[in-house]
Protein backbone atom coordinates (compact mmCIF):
# COMPACT_ATOMS: atom_id res chain seq x y z
CA UNK A 1 0.00 0.00 0.00
CA UNK A 2 1.10 3.56 -0.63
CA UNK A 3 1.91 5.57 2.46
CA UNK A 4 0.84 9.04 3.43
CA UNK A 5 2.47 10.83 6.33
CA UNK A 6 -0.57 10.08 8.47
CA UNK A 7 -0.82 6.37 7.64
CA UNK A 8 2.95 5.85 7.95
CA UNK A 9 3.03 7.42 11.40
CA UNK A 10 0.17 5.19 12.50
CA UNK A 11 1.83 2.08 11.07
CA UNK A 12 5.05 2.80 12.96
CA UNK A 13 3.10 3.15 16.21
CA UNK A 14 1.20 -0.07 15.48
CA UNK A 15 4.35 -2.07 14.68
CA UNK A 16 6.24 -0.77 17.70
CA UNK A 17 3.15 -0.76 19.95
CA UNK A 18 4.31 2.62 21.16
CA UNK A 19 2.13 5.72 21.44
CA UNK A 20 4.20 7.43 24.13
CA UNK A 21 4.18 11.21 23.63
CA UNK A 22 7.93 11.75 23.20
CA UNK A 23 8.09 8.93 20.65
CA UNK A 24 5.12 10.24 18.66
CA UNK A 25 6.54 13.78 18.71
CA UNK A 26 9.76 12.47 17.14
CA UNK A 27 8.14 10.46 14.34
CA UNK A 28 8.86 13.21 11.79
CA UNK A 29 12.58 13.01 12.66
CA UNK A 30 12.52 9.21 12.56
CA UNK A 31 10.90 9.18 9.11
CA UNK A 32 13.22 11.81 7.62
CA UNK A 33 16.21 9.80 8.90
CA UNK A 34 14.83 6.75 7.10
CA UNK A 35 14.35 8.77 3.91
CA UNK A 36 17.91 10.02 4.15
CA UNK A 37 19.18 6.45 4.67
CA UNK A 38 17.37 5.29 1.51
CA UNK A 39 18.45 8.22 -0.66
CA UNK A 40 22.10 7.72 0.28
CA UNK A 41 21.91 4.01 -0.51
CA UNK A 42 20.40 4.06 -4.01
CA UNK A 43 20.34 6.61 -6.82
CA UNK A 44 16.92 6.68 -8.46
CA UNK A 45 16.35 8.17 -11.94
CA UNK A 46 13.28 9.98 -10.59
CA UNK A 47 15.57 12.14 -8.49
CA UNK A 48 17.64 13.60 -11.30
CA UNK A 49 17.36 17.30 -11.98
CA UNK A 50 18.88 19.99 -14.20
CA UNK A 51 19.66 23.45 -12.89
CA UNK A 52 20.99 26.52 -14.71
CA UNK A 53 23.34 28.96 -13.02
CA UNK A 54 26.12 31.42 -13.78
CA UNK A 55 29.77 31.52 -12.83
CA UNK A 56 31.19 34.82 -11.63
CA UNK A 57 34.27 36.23 -13.29
CA UNK A 58 37.40 35.92 -11.10
CA UNK A 59 35.55 33.70 -8.57
CA UNK A 60 36.56 30.03 -8.47
CA UNK A 61 33.49 28.82 -6.53
CA UNK A 62 29.98 27.97 -7.66
CA UNK A 63 27.11 27.40 -5.21
CA UNK A 64 25.29 24.07 -5.22
CA UNK A 65 21.45 23.99 -5.23
CA UNK A 66 19.70 23.71 -1.86
CA UNK A 67 18.45 20.18 -2.65
CA UNK A 68 21.80 18.94 -4.03
CA UNK A 69 23.05 15.47 -3.08
CA UNK A 70 25.57 14.47 -5.78
CA UNK A 71 26.64 15.63 -9.27
CA UNK A 72 26.13 13.79 -12.54
CA UNK A 73 27.66 16.45 -14.80
CA UNK A 74 28.49 20.15 -15.02
CA UNK A 75 28.77 21.99 -18.33
CA UNK A 76 29.53 25.59 -19.26
CA UNK A 77 28.06 27.39 -22.25
CA UNK A 78 31.13 28.56 -24.18
CA UNK A 79 29.48 29.13 -27.58
CA UNK A 80 28.11 25.61 -27.06
CA UNK A 81 28.13 23.36 -24.02
CA UNK A 82 31.47 22.03 -22.81
CA UNK A 83 31.43 19.42 -20.04
CA UNK A 84 33.85 19.90 -17.18
CA UNK A 85 35.80 16.95 -15.76
CA UNK A 86 35.06 16.06 -12.15
CA UNK A 87 38.26 16.06 -10.07
CA UNK A 88 39.29 16.00 -6.45
CA UNK A 89 39.77 19.39 -4.82
CA UNK A 90 43.49 18.62 -4.29
CA UNK A 91 43.94 18.03 -8.02
CA UNK A 92 42.43 21.42 -8.86
CA UNK A 93 44.46 23.16 -6.15
CA UNK A 94 47.67 21.62 -7.47
CA UNK A 95 46.85 22.34 -11.11
CA UNK A 96 45.92 25.96 -10.36
CA UNK A 97 47.69 26.97 -7.13
CA UNK A 98 47.13 30.65 -7.91
CA UNK A 99 43.38 31.34 -7.99
CA UNK A 100 44.09 34.52 -9.97
CA UNK A 101 45.02 32.32 -12.95
CA UNK A 102 41.94 32.69 -15.12
CA UNK A 103 40.64 30.99 -18.23
CA UNK A 104 37.90 28.76 -19.57
CA UNK A 105 37.06 26.25 -16.80
CA UNK A 106 38.06 22.65 -17.44
CA UNK A 107 37.56 20.96 -14.06
CA UNK A 108 35.21 21.07 -11.13
CA UNK A 109 35.19 19.43 -7.71
CA UNK A 110 32.97 19.30 -4.66
CA UNK A 111 34.60 21.81 -2.30
CA UNK A 112 31.86 21.56 0.36
CA UNK A 113 28.16 20.72 0.66
CA UNK A 114 27.42 24.27 -0.46
CA UNK A 115 30.02 24.93 -3.15
CA UNK A 116 31.88 23.54 -6.15
CA UNK A 117 35.43 24.65 -6.90
CA UNK A 118 36.25 25.35 -10.55
CA UNK A 119 39.60 25.37 -12.29
CA UNK A 120 40.93 27.46 -13.78
CA UNK A 121 39.09 30.41 -12.26
CA UNK A 122 36.59 31.61 -14.88
CA UNK A 123 37.63 34.78 -16.66
CA UNK A 124 34.04 35.50 -17.64
CA UNK A 125 30.46 34.95 -16.49
CA UNK A 126 29.48 31.60 -18.03
CA UNK A 127 26.04 30.05 -18.02
CA UNK A 128 26.36 26.59 -16.49
CA UNK A 129 24.07 23.57 -16.51
CA UNK A 130 24.27 21.17 -13.59
CA UNK A 131 22.74 17.70 -13.87
CA UNK A 132 22.48 16.31 -10.36
CA UNK A 133 20.94 13.88 -7.88
CA UNK A 134 18.62 15.85 -5.66
CA UNK A 135 16.90 15.36 -2.33
CA UNK A 136 13.12 15.23 -2.87
CA UNK A 137 10.64 16.81 -0.51
CA UNK A 138 10.05 14.70 2.57
CA UNK A 139 6.72 12.99 3.13
CA UNK A 140 6.73 14.80 6.49
CA UNK A 141 6.58 18.24 4.86
CA UNK A 142 4.81 17.79 1.52
CA UNK A 143 1.55 19.69 1.18
CA UNK A 144 -0.56 16.59 0.47
CA UNK A 145 1.32 14.28 2.85
CA UNK A 146 2.63 12.04 0.05
CA UNK A 147 6.03 11.46 -1.55
CA UNK A 148 7.66 9.35 -4.25
CA UNK A 149 9.19 7.03 -1.68
CA UNK A 150 5.87 6.68 0.14
CA UNK A 151 4.08 5.76 -3.09
CA UNK A 152 6.75 3.71 -4.89
CA UNK A 153 9.11 2.41 -2.20
CA UNK A 154 6.63 1.52 0.53
CA UNK A 155 8.56 -1.39 2.04
CA UNK A 156 11.89 0.44 2.08
CA UNK A 157 10.32 3.45 3.77
CA UNK A 158 8.39 1.39 6.31
CA UNK A 159 11.24 -0.88 7.40
CA UNK A 160 13.75 1.96 7.27
CA UNK A 161 11.47 3.94 9.58
CA UNK A 162 11.07 0.95 11.91
CA UNK A 163 14.85 0.59 12.17
CA UNK A 164 15.13 4.25 13.10
CA UNK A 165 12.20 3.91 15.51
CA UNK A 166 13.72 0.95 17.35
CA UNK A 167 17.07 2.73 17.50
CA UNK A 168 15.27 5.65 19.14
CA UNK A 169 13.51 3.27 21.54
CA UNK A 170 16.67 1.21 22.18
CA UNK A 171 14.49 -1.72 21.21
CA UNK A 172 14.92 -5.47 21.07
CA UNK A 173 18.10 -6.30 19.05
CA UNK A 174 16.57 -9.49 17.63
CA UNK A 175 13.54 -7.63 16.32
CA UNK A 176 15.79 -4.91 14.91
CA UNK A 177 17.68 -7.62 13.03
CA UNK A 178 14.42 -8.89 11.54
CA UNK A 179 13.51 -5.39 10.39
CA UNK A 180 17.02 -4.84 9.04
CA UNK A 181 16.74 -8.00 6.95
CA UNK A 182 13.36 -6.84 5.58
CA UNK A 183 14.80 -3.40 4.90
CA UNK A 184 17.82 -4.75 3.01
CA UNK A 185 15.57 -6.99 0.90
CA UNK A 186 13.34 -4.03 0.03
CA UNK A 187 16.38 -1.87 -0.71
CA UNK A 188 17.82 -4.46 -3.09
CA UNK A 189 14.53 -4.50 -5.01
CA UNK A 190 14.60 -0.71 -5.15
CA UNK A 191 18.19 -0.76 -6.41
CA UNK A 192 17.20 -3.22 -9.14
CA UNK A 193 14.52 -0.79 -10.25
CA UNK A 194 16.58 2.37 -9.98
CA UNK A 195 20.03 1.21 -11.06
CA UNK A 196 19.18 -1.74 -13.30
CA UNK A 197 15.78 -1.86 -14.95
CA UNK A 198 15.63 1.91 -15.43
CA UNK A 199 18.97 2.14 -17.25
CA UNK A 200 18.27 -0.22 -20.13
CA UNK A 201 15.40 -1.56 -22.25
CA UNK A 202 14.35 -4.76 -23.99
CA UNK A 203 15.52 -3.52 -27.39
CA UNK A 204 19.13 -3.38 -26.22
CA UNK A 205 19.27 -6.17 -23.64
CA UNK A 206 16.34 -8.47 -24.45
CA UNK A 207 13.49 -9.56 -22.23
CA UNK A 208 14.11 -10.96 -18.77
CA UNK A 209 13.95 -14.76 -18.78
CA UNK A 210 13.21 -16.98 -15.84
CA UNK A 211 15.96 -19.44 -14.90
CA UNK A 212 15.25 -23.15 -15.48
Amino acid sequence: MAWTFTTLKQAIQDYTQNSETTFVNNLSVIITQAEDRILKSVQLPDFRKNSLGTTTSAISYLATPDDFLAPYSLAIDNSGYEFLLFKDVNFIREAYPDSSTQGVPKYYGLFSDANFIIGPTPQSNYVVELHYFYKPESITTSADGTSWLGTNAESSLLYGSLLEAYTFMKGNPELMQVYNTRYMEALENLKSLGEGYSTTDSYRSGSVRAAR
